[in-house]
């Protein structure tokens, strides 16, 4: 083994699984016993951290996995790319390591522990506690060794393998007019002389001083890393001699690239300006949790191929080596982030610190990585000094460890923007959802033109923005809280005009990609999940706003007819809305021409309807087709009032008594009276609960407030969806209608 490379192998076979903490000197046959056998990646909270009612398991589980014996003369590791939440690693009863955090690569050796029949046991535990990230957010945190589990055998002269889970080996390239300097450097435990090459340009052998190899390279006419134009990357390898052997070799890829911000211009990308526009992606899918597959991960990429996104947003934590390796390759730019979330922990310091370290060690070799998430609305329950402190030292740290990139924050929209926690990062962008949680959706506009003329010098993006729809749920006249898919389609209407007005936007990302769970809400019709999403959970449905996207950045010719799930229609005449990326679009009823629009992204039509009907869009060469029929009623397993909460905004059935409140009146009327105030406070507290942890405490300043106030109850109550029952309803009413104005 001393005088050979390293031998990887994947061991994601033959683990057994109990729901419960065994002692570490189980064999494989009691954990077995206790539970089950399975294959990684595994979660044990597929199906109960996507079912609703906040319950899911959280503990600590045991896996084991029996190993031969291994070669006595190098050393043996195993590497962990993803446990959540943290880690304790036994092998034949012998602890050999231990890790905190849920989303990054880590280490073990257990050389020193093996024999000739081996067992290794990891307990993984997910429980609550107050020292590590995430603890509260409006996503679940599945339990399981979710990722790959792989065997490395080196030899006893190797690349680092104990450094923060990172590869061993940097690449940072420099770019100076048409050449690139790449600086190299390598981590080691031994050695004499480390050889660099970079394919088809140079290669460099240096020697070994205080376990570090370092190098650089020049690369003439260097083609740079353009994003989809030309995600080009350059290949690495390194390798260690000793006594003029190889003993060890690491590869991997780089890009070469130059980018910056500007606060009038947008994103600027090797010197042209490259707008920022995407979506948020988590990593779960339906039934599956976050033990998805690689061929998983190749769907999500489809998807952001297919409408054309310049960036993702790999929320709200590190996302799979491999995924990062895709958008490389797709020349998508990536927005990273750690899980410090929603609710500072004042004990979490530490962990934060370590999750950052792993973030950028593990992935700044990555070309579409710009920037360093920090946190995210991480002053929903409270702000101060100490919360301030703690991001000037992880901007520090990201910069001290990477300075070649961007530090950012996505803030709440309920932060003011004159607050210190604002100015921390280089740049920053906020979460606004005007339209959706509160106030219209023209405050989105608004609100950023004010920053903007504000702070002209300051670099401004959209890191969160969305509306919730359930497939099922259709509306031909969608309101503000009804979940259908037509209320989506309009905001994110609203939303894609707004953006394309205002390039000095950095950045912006829809929230979400898909679907995702979030054991902890129970709203618009489904229980344990959340509805923002351009796709379904499973990734099998594309959302009307889903093509939208499409046609706005999108380059592939299309044509899509919205509301094909809105089959039933009761109008005599129907709304047809179209979207396309061509600049005509003709629209025909069972073949017979109705109009034919010139315009841009989209297109509305009025049909007549007598029976059933073909309705096809045709522009260019492409065409697309939904069928409707004309009915007396509208199906009411469409309508979420319908089913759940019927007729109550109906004015016989919600009385409004002159001289007296009722839910038609807005908030700030209300709580001028005592007893007003009371009830509007227990109605938002129960709004508040139909969507988890993440909506409790919250602190909401003077600003948003005011905006809030100037909602009706009647407005509040579509927007919180099935939050009270219609009985609740009637009877809330019924007691405002007692308070005399």
């Amino acid at each position: 083994m001393s005088r050979m490379g390293r031998d990887v192998e994947l061991v994601n076979d033959d683990w057994a699984f109990a729901a419960a903490e065994l002692p570490v000197n189980s064999s494989w046959d009691d954990v077995r016993e206790a539970g089950a056998t399975i294959s990684l990646p595994h979660t044990w909270n597929a199906i109960d951290g996507q079912d609703g009612g906040n319950d899911y398991r959280r503990g600590r589980s045991t896996y084991a996995r029996r190993l031969p014996a291994q070669p006595a003369d190098g050393e043996t590791w195993l590497e962990f790319r993803g446990v959540n939440s943290a880690a304790e690693v036994h092998v034949n009863g012998v602890h050999v390591g231990s890790h905190q955090g849920g989303y990054s690569t880590f280490r073990v050796d257990i050389t020193d522990a093996l024999g000739p029949e081996n067992v290794v046991l990891v307990i993984v535990d997910n429980s609550r506690n107050t020292f590590a990230y995430p603890q509260r957010a409006d996503f679940t945190f599945y339990g399981g060794i979710y990722r790959d589990v792989h065997l490395i055998r080196v030899a006893r002269t190797h690349f680092a393998l104990d450094h923060d889970g990172g590869p061993g080996v940097t690449a940072t390239p420099e770019l100076l007019g048409t050449d690139a300097h790449v600086r190299l450097q390598a981590d080691l435990t031994g050695g004499d002389e480390v050889r660099f090459s970079i394919d088809g340009v140079a290669s460099r052998t240096v020697p070994v001083r205080d376990a570090v190899a370092e190098a650089s390279i020049t690369i003439p006419d260097v083609r740079r890393w353009h994003g989809l134009r030309d995600p080009h990357l350059y290949e690495l390898a390194a390798e260690l001699l000793l006594d003029g052997d190889v003993v060890d070799r690491v590869e991997l890829r780089f890009g070469c690239r130059e980018f910056e911000v500007d606060p009038a211009r947008g994103f600027i990308l090797n010197g042209e300006e490259y707008p920022l526009r995407g979506v948020s992606r988590h990593q779960d899918w339906e039934g599956v949790g976050n033990a998805i597959t690689p061929e998983m991960m190749e769907t999500d990429m489809a998807l952001l191929r297919e409408l054309g996104a310049t960036t993702v947003r790999l929320a709200h934590y590190q996302h799979d080596q491999h995924f990062y390796d895709l958008c490389d390759e797709a020349g998508i730019v990536v927005w990273a982030e750690i899980p410090q979330i929603t609710e500072f922990l004042p004990e979490g310091k530490a962990d934060a610190t370590s999750q950052l370290t792993e973030l950028i060690v593990q992935n700044r070799h990555h070309a579409s990585i710009v920037c360093w998430g920090l946190s995210n609305e991480i002053t929903v329950t409270g702000n101060g000094p100490e919360v301030l402190a703690a991001h000037r030292e992880l901007d520090e740290l990201a910069h001290r460890l990477d300075p070649t990139r961007l530090t950012t924050m996505a803030h709440l929209f309920l932060l003011e923007t004159d607050d210190p926690l604002v100015g921390v990062p280089d740049v920053m962008s906020y979460n606004l959802y005007f339209g959706w949680y509160v106030g219209e959706v023209a405050d989105n506009d608004t609100w950023l033109d004010d920053f903007h003329a504000a702070h002209p010098g300051t670099a401004i993006g959209l890191a969160e923005y969305g509306a919730d729809a359930n497939l099922r749920l259709q509306a031909a006249e969608p309101v503000r809280g009804d979940y259908s898919e037509q209320y989506q389609a309009g905001y994110h209407e609203h939303m894609l005009e707004m953006i394309e007005a205002r390039p000095w936007l950095w950045a912006t990302h829809v929230w979400n990609l898909a679907d995702f769970g979030s054991d902890g809400r129970d709203e618009g019709g489904v229980a344990g999940r959340n509805l923002k999403g351009l796709v379904s959970f499973d990734r099998t449905q594309r959302k009307d706003a889903f093509h939208l996207y499409k046609a706005a950045w999108s380059n592939e010719p299309f044509v899509h007819v919205c509301g094909r799930r809105r089959v039933d229609r009761a109008e005599a005449v129907t709304e047809v809305t179209v979207y396309s990326n061509q600049p005509e679009v003709s629209l025909l009823c069972d073949g017979e021409p109705v109009a034919t629009t010139a315009g841009r992204l989209v297109f509305h039509f009025e049909v007549p309807l007598s029976d059933e009907h073909e309705i096809r869009a045709v522009a260019g060469e492409q065409s697309d087709s939904i069928r409707v029929r004309r009915v007396a009623e509208p199906d009411p397993d469409q309508s979420l009032q319908a089913a759940q909460v019927v007729n109550w905004f109906d004015a016989e059935e919600l009385p409004s008594p002159e001289g007296y409140f009722s839910v038609r009146d807005r908030l700030s009327d209300i709580k001028a009276s005592e007893q007003g105030a009371a009830i509007i406070d227990r109605l938002m507290r129960a709004a508040a609960a139909s969507r988890g942890d993440v909506a409790q405490n919250v602190e909401i300043p003077a600003a948003m407030q005011a905006i809030v106030d100037r909602m009706t109850v009647e407005t509040l109550l579509r927007q919180a969806g099935a939050a009270l029952p219609a009985e609740q309803i009637a009877q809330l009413n019924a007691s405002l209608n007692q308070i005399a104005k």
